[in-house]
């Protein structure tokens, strides 16, 4: 799954790994973000053909489903086209939700370990997302899950989906609707790309902030 993550990186280098001439003013560095909050996202290109910032609430509900409906974080890649759910946004509404990294926990005999999954280089990355409106200006997301791959697999069973470069303009291309060729216009980011280490049990604690929490230590330190 993915539960929690980060988004640290200046609005430069997102950016400019989106290839977009202006970046946004600012935004504060998040190294603890949990869902049922406000998160930077990417939602649609512009009329220019200039992927839009917009601010997404991380916990997806389509309006027809009512204030009773679940509103789950996490989408499964695998249920995308078959879950009447998700259905809809999959093939209209895919968004990117940019992040410097994310964590997963391994259980052992002192309780959960945290760990920080990042970019070996440490560029940004793109999780993929789908969204929906949930009012005249503002919209709800969930970001999209597949089984682990490489490093990611010795930690948790699910990681988020991770774009390839190659693959964040067709992920928001609207005209790009149908399953088979939206699967083969996506990529998912190598898993020899990804690198983790184990960080500090405070990233359990919703409240806690700051760099130090994606500092590595031993795994059985807390």
């Amino acid at each position: 799954m993915c539960g929690r993550f980060a988004l640290y990186s200046d609005p430069v280098a997102i950016s400019r790994a989106l290839r977009l001439p202006m970046a946004p003013e600012h935004w504060p560095a998040r190294y603890n973000i949990a869902p049922g909050t406000w998160i930077t996202g990417v939602l649609r290109y512009s009329l220019d053909g200039d992927p839009l910032f917009d601010d997404l609430w991380w916990g997806y509900r389509p309006q027809w489903a009512g204030q009773s409906g679940p509103a789950p974080i996490n989408a499964r890649a695998e249920r995308l086209d078959s879950s009447r759910y998700f259905r809809g946004a999959f093939h209209k509404h895919r968004c990117l939700i940019p992040a410097d990294g994310w964590y997963e926990w391994l259980p052992g005999e002192g309780g959960k370990q945290p760990y920080f999954f990042a970019r070996e280089d440490r560029q940004p990355l793109f999780l993929g997302g789908i969204w929906a409106p949930l009012d005249d200006d503002t919209a709800c997301c969930a970001i999209i899950t597949e089984p682990a791959r490489g490093v990611a697999r010795d930690i948790h069973d699910r990681m988020p989906l991770v774009l390839d470069d190659e693959s964040l303009a067709p992920w928001l291309d609207s005209e790009l609707t149908e399953r088979d060729a939206i699967r083969a216009a996506v990529h998912h980011l190598p898993a020899e790309a990804l690198t983790a280490w184990p960080v500090s049990r405070r990233v359990n604690r919703a409240g806690e902030e700051g760099r130090d929490l994606i500092a590595p230590i031993p795994a059985d330190q807390d």
